[in-house]
């Protein structure tokens, strides 16, 4: 959102741009070291999208969702400090859900579970 803001593109903007970039970096902080653990570029996509899609899903919901309901938050600029700790609350809120459903996942041999056999090769 910081960047849409500087850009000064539109709210709408802002929340597309923010959630494509969260899903680009989550998954590619999962990719990296499953790539160098030897996987195909193929295999450690599919090992990224079941390790992190359900708690991009859920961070991104709940932080945009956040903001949006905080008065004033979505068109607050960045030094504002209303934009920042929206932002901040917002994900800070948002951890709960996300690590309840990666605890749940990781339980059933799901989400991030799949890539742990890929930390020590």
């Amino acid at each position: 959102m910081a960047l849409a803001q500087a850009l000064g593109w539109p709210n709408s903007v802002q929340v597309v741009v923010a959630i494509a970039l969260a899903f680009v970096f989550g998954y590619s902080l999962t990719i990296w070291p499953v790539l160098r653990a030897g996987l195909s570029f193929r295999e450690a996509t599919g090992v990224a999208l079941a390790a992190d899609t359900v708690s991009i899903v859920i961070m991104e919901t709940v932080d945009n969702v956040f903001v949006l309901l905080v008065p004033g938050a979505i068109d607050a600029g960045l030094g504002d400090a209303l934009f920042w700790w929206s932002i901040l609350l917002g994900f800070a809120i948002a951890f709960a859900p996300a690590w309840a459903a990666n605890r749940w996942l990781i339980a059933r041999g799901k989400g991030h579970a799949v890539v742990h056999q890929y930390h020590h090769p």
